[in-house]
């Protein structure tokens, strides 16, 4: 949980910098700006048990529709307010808190990342957090990872992690998470025997 106040307070701290220009560019999350992914980064946070419910329930229980249901309700909103939003949500909670705040810290480095990369933006994640999301990552119901990486070792020499057994895919920790996460842009970062077989699940 510590470290998911820590990476959302990361965040706050990029968008308080962002130009109106940086708001509205495309993000790595296709169809979504910069804009919709800071706002989907603490969309659920307020929601009561209830709302939270009837989202699934509208959504179908598809991750990708409910959660273009839950963005849409700040359409509205302001990149000011937006900023006002995850400020007032520094701490997760409901949903997000899940797995210790394990949800909203592999979400939030993630989307994080989906802007960063988009903006030309990069930084360094410590290693404490990287490990702890790549572990959490791997085998997350809602990320793509599993099917991803099956059969294959996972190896981020930077930050010490070691997953898996089978043809290596080696690379920096941070665009390893984001090839498992479904990213492709983090392909030519990465090398090993089993990059051809990662490389071709994700279409790339």
């Amino acid at each position: 949980m510590d470290l998911a106040v820590a990476e959302r307070a990361e965040l706050l701290a990029l968008l308080r910098g962002l130009t109106p220009e940086q708001w509205a560019a495309p993000s790595l999350c296709e169809g979504w700006s910069v804009r919709d992914v800071a706002v989907h980064v603490v969309s659920y946070d307020p929601l009561t048990t209830r709302q939270l419910g009837g989202a699934f329930v509208r959504g179908g229980f598809r991750v990708d529709r409910v959660n273009d249901l839950v963005l849409h309700a700040y359409d509205a909103m302001s990149p000011q307010s937006v900023v006002d939003l995850v400020a007032r949500h520094q701490r997760p909670r409901g949903l997000t808190a899940g797995f210790g705040g394990r949800i909203a810290l592999t979400d939030g480095t993630i989307h994080h990342q989906d802007v960063r990369r988009a903006l030309g933006l990069p930084r360094t994640i410590p290693a404490p957090q990287l490990l702890t999301v790549l572990d959490f990552a791997r085998t997350a119901p809602t990320l793509p990872a599993r099917g991803l990486t099956k059969g294959l070792r996972l190896v981020a020499e930077d930050a010490g992690y070691d997953a898996g057994s089978g043809p290596e895919v080696v690379g920096p920790g941070e665009a390893l998470l984001m090839a498992m996460a479904g990213r492709g842009v983090a392909l030519d970062e990465l090398a090993g025997d089993g990059l051809p077989v990662l490389a071709r699940r994700l279409g790339a």
